[in-house]
């Protein structure tokens, strides 16, 4: 075939009518098919040349052109697409590196091959675009719903039809009880749209808590329009699901409007989710009292927040206990995934077993090192002493305030426990000399001798071993591993050294040693704080 005035205005037909099939953009078209031309006059003008191609978009006419460059002399690597500056002057008026000689060539004709080349790069071409397209058009919508309609079942996984190509449903993100069939129709949420070789893969989900979300979005008109707040979601799909939401209206009841009438609005986000029964819970700043709504239907006795563990103790009456954990541990599961804490759930009697055991751990360290009777050690326990730091240095009006305590049995109390602190403290100094523990590590600030000798039991016996080391290495801290958290042990981490406290003492040995400038960690913290008001 060759590229004649009889069939110039052909490829622009084609090229309009492909566009239209593919509902692409016409030029995409024209340009593979300059594309194909300029590959098939390659293969007849040698692959080594510069062909290109231009298609007039009036006319349809095809320019063929060979395009050479003016490279350096030691640079020229083709002779039929680059040449020297010496070899140009007889083509260009004083040529420069960089310059280009177009020159046109005559059209070529399209054999069998070469036309059925041209055909597979213009597809090539096409389908890319169809690509891209769909990638586009996809990649802002994820975050939203979607209706689309079952093709067929891979493996379990469901191919659904979205309008400009196909998602995937993977059996993880379908709701265990539910099955389809070719046709139906169903509403899923788009997790995710990657870019692929093989074109853009859209990923569903209809097991994902941000699916629910989005349908109390749908059912409920004041958190679409932001009055009330979706603050957090936690889902045992299509079994049961917590739901935490704040009303930034006061006259607004978040509980009540995402309900309904009559259970209207949440019966529909029910009937979607195949009965799968929803907690809707009221958002609350102070934690505790979030949890506490968090395990309803239970009621809570108390509750212990370790802030920094991220821990939380929930005590229940004993009757109380199998509704709390729920069935096979749902109820608590639900409430620590919305929450963002481990939850401990002890009954009553436990919790009181445990407050036993502890004030006879501490009355029995009050008469060891105090040399105290049991009643009066206890007398201490009673009044909130809980270590001897604590009856060493508290203001002396605070055991002036005990029953039968007067000034000199208070000074003669306090007497015992320095005493005694200062015995373990030189010991603690000698074990750790003995361990190889150096003055530079001993005389730090901010360690007591308990807190070297504990370091130097680990190998910390420089501060050049010290400032090598992690602030969670000294104040612990906690890995997720699988899904679960762990507990990383930290060397200071039973000295109440919290990550703060040892990220600043690593730093200031290193400081000390010239590890770092003063200067440049001022400029970090300037940054940071312009960074959070900025924020703010």
């Amino acid at each position: 075939m060759a590229i004649t005035s009889a069939n110039q205005l052909e490829l622009l037909q084609t090229a309009e009518a492909v566009a239209r099939e593919k509902m692409i953009d016409p030029a995409l078209v024209v340009e593979a098919m300059e594309e194909s031309l300029a590959r098939a006059a390659k293969s007849r003008y040698g692959a080594e040349m510069d062909i290109r191609v231009n298609i007039d978009r009036k006319t349809g006419r095809a320019r063929f052109t060979r395009v050479r460059t003016v490279v350096a002399d030691d640079e020229v690597e083709n002779y039929q697409s680059q040449f020297t500056v010496e070899q140009a002057r007889q083509y260009l008026e004083d040529p420069k590196i960089g310059d280009t000689l177009v020159e046109e060539v005559p059209p070529v004709e399209l054999g069998r091959i070469a036309a059925q080349s041209a055909k597979q790069v213009i597809l090539q071409k096409v389908r890319e675009a169809e690509r891209d397209k769909q990638y586009e058009e996809f990649k802002d919508r994820a975050g939203t719903i979607i209706n689309a309609l079952v093709k067929r079942e891979e493996y379990g996984n469901l191919i659904v039809d979205v309008g400009a190509g196909e998602a995937i449903l993977r059996r993880n993100d379908k709701i265990g009880r539910e099955s389809y069939r070719p046709g139906d129709r169903i509403r899923c949420y788009i997790k995710e749209v990657r870019r692929e070789p093989r074109g853009p893969q859209i990923f569903l989900s209809r097991t994902a808590p941000e699916f629910m979300a989005e349908l109390f979005k749908m059912e409920v008109p004041e958190i679409y329009d932001g009055i009330i707040e979706i603050k957090a979601v936690a889902r045992d799909p299509g079994s049961r699901a917590k739901i935490a939401v704040i009303s930034y209206d006061n006259s607004i009841d978040p509980v009540g409007a995402c309900v309904g009438m009559r259970g209207s609005r949440v019966q529909a986000v029910v009937n979607e989710l195949q009965g799968e029964k929803i907690d809707i819970i009221p958002w609350n700043e102070d934690i505790p009292t979030f949890l506490v709504n968090a395990l309803q239907p239970a009621e809570v006795s108390k509750v212990v927040f370790d802030e920094d563990a991220e821990r939380i103790e929930v005590v229940v009456p004993e009757e109380q206990l199998s509704l709390a954990i729920g069935r096979r541990g749902q109820n608590v599961r639900l409430a620590s995934q919305l929450t963002g804490l481990s939850i401990d759930i002890l009954t009553e009697e436990e919790e009181s077993k445990r407050r036993q055991a502890e004030f006879e751990t501490r009355t029995a360290l009050f008469m060891e090192t105090l040399d105290l009777d049991e009643f009066f050690a206890q007398l201490l326990v009673a009044e909130g002493f809980t270590n001897l730091e604590e009856v060493a240095y508290v203001e002396l009006d605070e055991l002036l305030g005990i029953d039968g305590v007067d000034d000199s049995t208070a000074a003669e109390l306090q007497a015992r426990a320095r005493d005694y602190l200062e015995a373990q403290n030189k010991r603690a100094l000698d074990h750790a000399r003995e361990l190889g523990a150096q003055d530079s590590l001993i005389e730090f600030e901010g360690l007591t001798p308990q807190m070297v000798e504990a370091l130097a039991l680990d190998d910390v016996k420089t501060l050049e071993d010290f400032a090598t080391c992690a602030d969670w290495e000294l104040a612990g801290g906690w890995t997720t591993v699988n899904g679960e958290r762990v507990k990383d042990e930290g060397v200071l981490e039973k000295f109440d050294v919290s990550l703060e406290e040892a990220q600043a003492m690593v730093m200031t040995a290193r400081v000390m040693l010239g590890w770092v400038d003063p200067a440049e960690l001022e400029a970090e913290a300037a940054e940071g704080d312009d960074e959070e008001e900025a924020e703010a």
